[in-house]
């Protein structure tokens, strides 16, 4: 994704198909799903929401900012590192997606951002309507910081605690790791996938690699033709199983998921903030690409305009058949590390330009 401000969660599917009472307050509050049954979403609750007459002052931020609260619970669970909060509603039979952004010190000092949009679709992947703001206590709001991952945010008296996603004790398995790599932090995307993203300080590169300790809620599939290119039937997330290490290296995200931006985009707009020590962070980006030296804060954010620097070394592809040329350059190249870890980059590095992540637009 990109930088100012939003997404959201499996939660899209369940409103896309019409669940938004009980499904929107499950999500809402953090729970897991019930081990024994699923969910039965229906076509009817769909289209009831979708005719249903509402009322809401879209174009006033602040209007939807209340209106957002107080459909929440009293407490709510931040799952994506970036901290986003991702919701969306119908109004008048459009779609909007937006979030509510919990930014490390801004948060600190009682702002946050908040941003919605018409959702996009395939056929229509043009923002419109989009609004985003920074919102603080010029504008009524009033933030209490309970620890260091709790958050207590109060508006027009509508108090919502919003619990961020505490992964400091997560780490790699040793055997997880190559040669000459750092584990730079735990990631959950904010398609429910969790990744560790690592640097590879000999050959200045980045990779984010399938976190296995927990279980991962997707059917890998092996592609036709290449048997260690595994690709999500939910997610579209393509994998390599390493040659070399026992893991698997995102290779590939669907073009389309990224193009409407919704959860499935892939985790270069998860990075983890909570978790970056001291420099380190900026200290691989700035060896990978030297090029910008002196422009990035520690978390990789620009100094002087918006965005955060790029990590996206997987591919947008469009067909399966688009990832085997990933597999037949691994495959000739296994003897030789150096370059076979480059045939996982979507691009080679000579050939990047400077890397910005586009404004953060609120996710499907």
């Amino acid at each position: 994704m990109s930088t100012t401000g939003y997404r959201m969660s499996t939660l899209v599917r369940l409103l896309h198909a019409g669940v938004l009472g009980a499904a929107a307050t499950f999500y809402a509050t953090g729970g897991a799903c019930a081990p024994d049954r699923p969910r039965l979403s229906t076509n009817e609750a769909y289209v009831e929401e979708t005719l249903r007459a509402t009322e809401l002052g879209i174009s006033d931020p602040l209007s939807v900012l209340a209106f957002v609260l107080e459909s929440l619970p009293d407490r709510v669970k931040v799952y994506p590192t970036e901290n986003y909060y991702y919701f969306r509603f119908t109004h008048d039979g459009t779609p909007y997606a937006g979030s509510i952004r919990l930014p490390p010190g801004d948060r600190d000092e009682g702002k946050i951002e908040f941003g919605y949009y018409k959702d996009l679709s395939e056929w229509s992947d043009a923002m419109a309507g989009d609004v985003h703001l920074i919102a603080g206590p010029a504008q009524g709001l009033e933030m209490e910081r309970l620890d260091r991952f709790a958050y207590r945010l109060t508006f027009r008296n509508k108090s919502v605690v919003f619990m961020l996603n505490d992964l400091s004790e997560v780490r790699p398995p040793a055997a997880a790791l190559g040669a000459d790599e750092t584990f730079l932090g735990p990631i959950f995307d904010e398609s429910g996938v969790r990744f560790f993203l690592l640097f590879n300080a000999k050959l200045k590169l980045f990779h984010y690699v399938l976190d296995e300790t927990v279980r991962v809620a997707d059917d890998l599939s092996a592609t036709a033709g290449a048997d260690r290119i595994l690709v999500g039937r939910r997610t579209g997330f393509a994998f390599y199983r390493d040659h070399l290490v026992d893991r698997k290296i995102l290779i590939g995200a669907y073009e389309g998921n990224s193009r409407i931006n919704n959860y499935f985009d892939g985790p270069f707009d998860q990075l983890p903030e909570n978790f970056i020590q001291g420099e380190e962070l900026r200290g691989a980006i700035v060896a990978s690409d030297p090029g910008v030296k002196g422009q990035l804060d520690r978390l990789g954010n620009y100094l002087h305009e918006e965005g955060r620097y790029l990590i996206h070394p997987y591919m947008l592809y469009h067909r399966q058949s688009d990832l085997l040329a990933i597999h037949a350059c691994a495959a000739r190249s296994v003897g030789r590390p150096a370059v076979y870890y480059r045939c996982f980059l979507a691009s080679p590095p000579e050939e990047s330009t400077p890397k910005r992540s586009p404004a953060r637009r609120s996710k499907r």
